[in-house]
């Protein structure tokens, strides 16, 4: 692997304070035009509407509220300014952008490649935690393409403790010691939401990743990209990237899938169905999938919101015999044509009884809120 890591600037991880700012200045308005609430939502400004706020050597952004109060912000890697919108439904809100000192803010996600755990990438936010397989895996477990779902109940960052605990045998991230545990089972298939080719009914899947770059890493955004060995597709081979983006106080993974195809091409994301007789609902873009309880864990909800999403599907993928972990999987899935150069993205994620999303109706709202807020952005406008 190529390890690659790329650390965006004012991507800190401490609590702010000592902050100053100088005199020029922008004015970011923003309006949330949704009658719900989307406080948590992350405001983006490009980098290129910041022009009057030149930034001198060793200077960042500072973003403060109308009272003054400096607001938690990150440039990305691809030249955005980024900090929570704060603003409840039907409302607005105003802040202002000037040129500082740096501030140091806590970090509310993470990520990072767990070589120590058979290649694993790992990643949370205050909110939920995954994980992807990387290439040591396979000769233990076999391929495994699918994303694991970390179910937490605490807005802490857990997996490195999670990770040192297991290694030293004082707690099994397995049990849920009062901040939630890895309880979701993956196995061969898409686990809590990756993608998979689609060809004539049938899931086309990879194989582990095996290579990853970090982009940026908090503090309200973490961006990495998995790198994954060429696809068989009727015989020709098709390159495959996927690119993961979690923000804090989000349910949901960004990913964007892009695929070497030459010609449209069906894709899908989904959910392994561990019994065909287990409830799901569907929408016009999205999927829900209610997760079996299990000893340890029940009313857990997992979703897919897909803009553009042709239909859903049930389908049935087998690992033959004399593989590991053979056998029939089922899965609920997300259908959408892929068009040759232009990469798809799509949500996947999930909530827990535990940690916000007491009923199934609970977490379709807010799949639909979430599909609402996309096909309406928060109005920005910098002046």
């Amino acid at each position: 692997m190529k390890n690659k890591i790329f650390f965006a600037a004012a991507a800190a991880a401490f609590m702010a304070f000592g902050c100053t700012s100088g005199d020029k200045s922008v004015t970011v308005k923003v309006e949330n035009p949704s009658d719900f609430d989307r406080s948590a939502e992350l405001v983006e400004v490009p980098q290129s509407q910041l022009s009057k706020v030149a930034l001198a050597a060793g200077q960042a952004y500072i973003v403060t509220d109308a009272a003054g109060n400096v607001v938690p912000s990150q440039l990305t890697y691809d030249g955005k300014l980024v900090f929570q919108s704060g603003v409840d439904a039907n409302a607005s809100a105003q802040y202002t952008v000037t040129a500082g000192e740096p501030c140091e803010y806590e970090a509310r996600t993470y990520g990072r490649f767990v070589p120590e755990r058979l290649d694993d990438f790992v990643w949370e936010n205050d909110r939920v935690a995954f994980r992807a397989y990387g290439p040591a895996l396979i000769a233990k477990d076999g391929p495994s393409t699918g994303v694991d779902a970390w179910y937490k109940r605490t807005s802490k960052l857990v997996v490195d403790e999670w990770y040192a605990d297991e290694f030293a045998g004082v707690k099994k991230y397995h049990d849920d010691h009062g901040e939630g545990m890895d309880d979701y089972t993956v196995g061969p298939t898409l686990g809590a939401g990756f993608p998979a080719v689609y060809v004539d009914g049938e899931m086309v899947k990879n194989k582990n990743f095996v290579d990853y770059e970090v982009l940026e890493n908090g503090p309200l955004r973490t961006t990495f990209t998995l790198v994954y060995d060429d696809l068989d597709v009727n015989g020709a081979a098709v390159s495959e990237k996927r690119t993961v983006s979690i923000d804090a106080g989000s349910q949901m993974n960004r990913i964007t899938v892009d695929y070497g195809f030459t010609e449209p091409t069906d894709i899908v994301a989904g959910f392994p169905v561990r019994d065909l007789s287990d409830e799901y609902i569907t929408g016009d873009d999205y999927i829900l999938y209610l997760e079996p309880p299990t000893r340890q864990s029940r009313n857990v909800w997992l979703g897919v919101v897909m803009p553009g999403m042709k239909e859903s599907a049930i389908n049935t993928y087998t690992v033959p015999a004399g593989e590991k972990q053979p056998g029939d999987y089922h899965h609920l899935l997300a259908v959408k044509e892929y068009t040759p150069g232009t990469p798809v993205t799509y949500y996947a994620g999930f909530g827990w009884e535990k940690w916000g999303f007491p009923t199934v109706e609970s977490f379709r709202t807010y799949l639909e809120n979430t599909s609402a807020a996309l096909a309406n952005p928060l109005k920005v406008t910098v002046e």
